[in-house]
């Protein structure tokens, strides 16, 4: 059978040509099949998915229509699913079930999608290349000595060997965007406070963002419809009058002023990635865009500033994983503190307890101004420079990653290095604003991807700028051989 995407399914669905049991199943089988080799998975669960596709396939037949009715998705582990194990990757939470679901599932599930599953993760979210999770690293699907990139590097596995149409992920500084580039997908981060918060498990609170990965725009765009929306349980959820992404897909972009910052194409951008970001800047010019020079010229200091503010709310949100209330707990402790100190060392791996202790040292007194608040003022600069090149254009635009995937530990004794993977995406983060990665071409037969950064709310923009270049190039169609 030809696997479609989400929209090709959903017409499917209702011309009653295949039912939701019949894709689930079919996708279920894909995931028994093909995952040994990639690890994409934490959980799979047949069971619920099976019971949703039914419930999905009656709805159907009374003649209901809902977003993403009777739809599978695979689910990064990091949402809360209530019945269903939810570990973020990691040991402390490796037999906890959730008493609640998410509200980004939970309105995905109102919508009618089918959950496959939950998908492999960095630990908690940190990192860049999917190897810190206590389950075992993720394997790329076009090269699997690879990364598939991180945290959300499940589900872009996933969806890039097509073990699922679609999958949620969470961007703190890069981590459905860079995933995306590195697996050959499209994945949106929205702007800070578009998707509620509540239920996806806390790495930096003023950073994470939930968001739809998929093959094309038109996908994302049908999975962010599903899951925005102002949350009265997240204080951060942002109220916005309600948007259909799909709705301006289609129009033209004659005119569209494209920026181009000259930090992004400088030195460290490996030249065969600059290449293939250069061609499809091409095919958008060809579509009657203007590329437009701009400069962001404290995107320089983001690596740095990030490392100061994701790991100090890091180090505070963690706090929680005490060994007291839930997640992991030593064996017979000897007092109070030896509970704490040993279900904390055990329960986390190494990555996590790097950035909680540098979290926990630049927000200790006599530190804070130092580092912490000095990291905030580099940020707002941040912000301010977005703010600036967004009075000259509408867009902008750069290579997603600065290299193609790298081989499974290349980088795991340096963590700078790992850290500079997502140089050109924690911008973003830092500023709050949505960005999004498309497939813009192949490097010895690994995806590169091209990044579009919008001002805030602009989600709906970028999803149409991606749109247009999917028309005229086919990179989002392809996927990797072994799992065709």
């Amino acid at each position: 059978m030809t696997l479609e995407t989400l929209a090709g399914w959903s017409r499917r669905l209702y011309a009653r040509d295949i039912s939701s049991r019949e894709l689930a199943e079919l996708y279920l089988a894909r995931i028994d099949r093909f995952d040994a080799q990639l690890n994409s998975f934490i959980t799979v669960t047949p069971e619920l998915a099976l019971e949703a596709a039914d419930a999905a396939d009656r709805r159907i037949a009374k003649g209901e229509r809902a977003p993403l009715l009777g739809l599978p998705v695979a689910q990064k582990d990091i949402f809360c699913t209530e019945g269903v194990r939810t570990t973020c990757g990691s040991r402390m939470l490796e037999g906890f079930i959730a008493p609640y679901t998410a509200t980004a599932v939970e309105r995905m599930n109102l919508a009618g999608s089918v959950m496959l599953g939950k998908t492999n993760m960095d630990e908690f979210a940190m990192g860049s290349s999917n190897e810190t999770s206590h389950f075992g690293a993720v394997r790329n699907p076009w090269k699997p000595d690879c990364v598939p990139g991180g945290s959300s590097g499940g589900s872009a596995a996933a969806v890039a060997a097509r073990l699922a149409p679609a999958a949620t992920g969470t961007d703190t500084g890069g981590s459905i965007r860079q995933p995306a580039a590195f697996c050959g997908i499209t994945g949106v981060k929205p702007t800070y406070g578009r998707v509620s918060r509540y239920g996806m498990i806390a790495f930096a609170s003023s950073l994470d963002q939930g968001g739809p990965m998929a093959t094309s725009a038109e996908d994302c765009a049908i999975l962010l419809n599903a899951m925005v929306g102002a949350d009265s349980r997240d204080s951060t959820s942002v109220e916005r009058p309600r948007e259909d992404f799909t709705a301006g897909l289609s129009e033209g972009i004659r005119g569209l002023r494209i920026g181009l910052p000259r930090e992004f194409f400088g030195d460290g951008l490996d030249p065969s990635v600059r290449a293939v970001v250069d061609s499809a800047l091409a095919v958008l010019r060809e579509r009657g865009a203007e590329l437009v020079e701009i400069t962001l010229p404290n995107s320089s200091l983001s690596v740095p500033a990030y490392y100061v503010v994701a790991p100090a709310e890091c180090s505070s949100n963690l706090a929680r994983y005490d060994g007291v209330r839930f997640g992991h707990r030593c064996e017979s402790p000897r007092d109070l503190m030896d509970l704490y100190t040993r279900s904390r060392a055990e329960g986390f791996g190494a990555e996590v307890k790097r950035r909680i202790m540098i979290g926990t040292y630049v927000l200790s007194a006599g530190y804070y101004d130092a580092y912490y608040l000095k990291a905030q003022k580099v940020r707002r600069l941040i912000a301010n420079d977005f703010r600036q090149a967004f009075a000259q254009v509408d867009v902008i635009a750069g290579p997603t990653s600065p290299e193609v995937p790298f081989r499974l530990g290349a980088k795991s004794a340096d963590p700078v290095k790992m850290y500079l993977s997502d140089i050109y995406t924690i911008a973003v983060n830092l500023a709050g604003l949505p960005g999004l990665s498309v497939p813009a071409g192949i490097v010895g037969n690994l995806p590169v991807g091209m990044q579009l950064i919008g001002n805030y709310f602009d989600e709906a923009r970028l999803l149409n700028v991606a749109h247009q270049f999917q028309q005229d190039t086919d990179w989002h169609t392809r996927m990797p051989a072994a799992f065709a």
